[in-house]
């Protein structure tokens, strides 16, 4: 075996080189990340009173509707698909021209 087989990886400690290349396996979320994000749930059920993660959602969608705007566009993606699960398809645009202070429908 030569020196650069049996070497530590350059800048490594002897005591993990058995571990170089072994991450997280695919698809398994960080556990940092996932208790944020549990902590962050919880936190909005709490927040949100007897109405829970709703009452709090509902309120934040009136006190800052920007940040909430921003949030469902971020949501609305992951929840809409076309014809049998496929791309949606948009198959016609129409403007129409409203004259300012006229909020008919």
């Amino acid at each position: 075996m030569s020196d650069a087989q049996s070497a530590p990886p350059k800048g490594g400690n002897e005591k993990f080189a058995a571990q170089v290349g072994k991450g997280r396996p695919k698809g398994v979320p960080n556990r940092t990340t996932a208790l944020l994000k549990d902590a962050i749930l919880q936190a909005a059920e709490k927040a949100g009173g007897k109405e829970g993660m709703v009452g709090y959602l509902t309120e934040q969608a009136d006190k800052n509707p920007a940040a909430f705007i921003g949030l469902l566009g971020k949501v609305l993606p992951m929840q809409v698909t076309g014809e049998d699960g496929g791309p949606v398809r948009i198959t016609r645009i129409e403007l129409t021209a409203v004259a300012p202070g006229d909020v008919s429908s």
